[in-house]
């Protein structure tokens, strides 16, 4: 609360709140009355369609004589099943996420040659502006690293030479530099966040030629740069996994909204990080994390099945972490029997788990997803499938990690950043021209004007 407002300005600000309550109040029933996609979702729970795409997409059910039946999930990255792509990158022990970064936005795998070059133009691109991180991060620090990225992307547009040239060519490289550059602008401005907010020393890397984005993280978010090739291939694995999510999804479908209008593409991707930022879309995978902590103290036998459902009855009753009655990291509005992510990183999780001795902690997470299923059942009578997203185990390979808290959702953000680019010159270059404008129903009684001195 900012110090320069009075007590008075505050105390009338808060019975404004409660006027504005009053005079705003909406009945949830003139949603069925008008018959009203409310959140743009069909009753049966399924999106409403508004456009098409080529770049990836979610499966998760299939309708049948009107009815959905659930049915394992996939996720489509331009027509490849990402269970096969990240089964190429692993079979052949590399990292993925640049050869993702070509595939989302070209529409097809590179050759050798076509990755090399790729390759060669984001390291060029990779180092931030010259004074920028001293200027723009350090000189004003955050203690919201989303909200730093937003600025900083917004910000760049100022370090450009030619920012609004509406070509393909340059939409190219303005989408290059952000995925190259997003990696240093998250773990600066964490630096700067550990320095002035929690008293850290300060200490910044450079980008590091001939390294990916999950290489030039580690190393730029730890003192001494130091981090392990299984590390390395894990975090690579997670940017791979967050890169798409079909054009639906909140910051997606946000960046499409904005790119319609035909802005440039700053204004377009620091709408979709402040779209990511909220606790209903990326910001889940850290309440995720922080309530696995609370399950783990809570839990004293994690062999203990019904140790563990105690204790996740209590949260549903609203009896412990937050008081909400989620339990995060369950549930997903498309996907039904699985989330192929949460299946992925389940199973690339558990090398690595074994190693830095964390493979109970893994087992204690493997038992919500298997047991929140029959709580829900048996305390609220509910019947319908319901699996773990990829929430339940992001935050738990961050953490084995060591990547800060503060870093999950920027994390999230600097794959996401693949899909956002993609829609984005799809919604310009490939769609027809048209800005995306979807109507409200206006329930506003009418009212006549009231001369003030006669007004209550």
């Amino acid at each position: 609360m900012s110090r320069e407002i009075s007590q008075d300005t505050l105390g009338y600000i808060h019975g404004l709140s409660e006027h504005y309550n009053r005079l705003n109040y909406i009945d949830g029933r003139v949603y069925e009355k008008f018959d009203i996609k409310r959140g743009l979702r069909n009753k049966d729970g399924t999106g409403v369609m508004a456009g098409v795409t080529k770049v990836g997409t979610i499966h998760g059910y299939y309708m049948e004589d009107g009815e959905k039946i659930p049915t394992e999930g996939k996720l489509i990255f331009r027509g490849i099943n990402v269970e096969d792509l990240i089964r190429g990158f692993a079979r052949e022990k590399r990292f993925g996420f640049e050869e993702t970064a070509y595939l989302l936005l070209m529409g097809k795998l590179p050759n050798k040659d076509q990755l090399e070059g790729f390759n060669k133009a984001m390291d060029e691109m990779r180092p931030l502006p010259h004074m920028f991180s001293e200027d723009m991060i350090i000189k004003a620090p955050s203690h919201d690293i989303m909200n730093k990225l937003g600025r900083a992307v917004l910000t760049l547009y100022s370090y450009d030479e030619d920012p609004e040239t509406r070509t393909l060519e340059n939409e190219l490289r303005l989408a290059m530099q952000l995925i190259a550059r997003t990696p240093m602008i998250i773990s600066h401005a964490y630096a700067a966040k550990r320095c002035y907010f929690d008293k850290d020393s300060l200490y910044l890397h450079r980008a590091m030629p001939g390294h990916g984005a999950a290489e030039n993280i580690l190393a730029a978010t730890r003192k001494d740069q130091s981090y392990s090739l299984d590390e390395a291939i894990l975090l690579d694995l997670c940017l791979v996994l967050h890169a798409e999510h079909g054009g639906g999804n909140n910051s997606t479908f946000t960046c499409r909204v904005v790119s319609s209008s035909h802005t440039d593409i700053f204004s377009s991707i620091a709408a979709a990080v402040g779209s990511l930022k909220g606790p209903r879309h990326g910001g889940a995978n850290i309440r995720c994390k922080q309530q696995q902590d609370m399950i783990a103290e809570e839990v004293r036998d994690y062999k203990d099945d019904d140790e563990i459902k105690y204790v996740l009855r209590r949260i549903l009753h609203k009896e412990l972490f937050d008081y909400s009655g989620l339990i995060y990291g369950m549930g997903h509005a498309v996907y039904t029997l699985s989330d192929p992510r949460a299946r992925i990183l389940k199973r690339f999780a558990r090398s690595l788990a074994e190693q830095k001795g964390l493979a109970e902690r893994l087992d204690l997470v493997e038992a919500v997803e298997r047991l929140t299923p029959e709580v829900f059942r048996e305390e609220k009578g509910i019947e319908k499938p319901m699996c773990a997203n990829v929430d339940l185990y992001s935050g738990f390979v961050y953490n084995m990690l060591d990547i800060p808290e503060e870093l999950y959702t920027p994390l999230f953000a600097t794959a996401r950043m693949l899909g956002w680019c993609a829609h984005r010159m799809e919604e310009i270059y490939c769609n027809p021209g048209k800005i995306i404008r979807p109507a409200y129903k206006a329930v506003t009684p009418k009212q006549p004007f009231i001369p003030l001195a006669d007004r209550d």
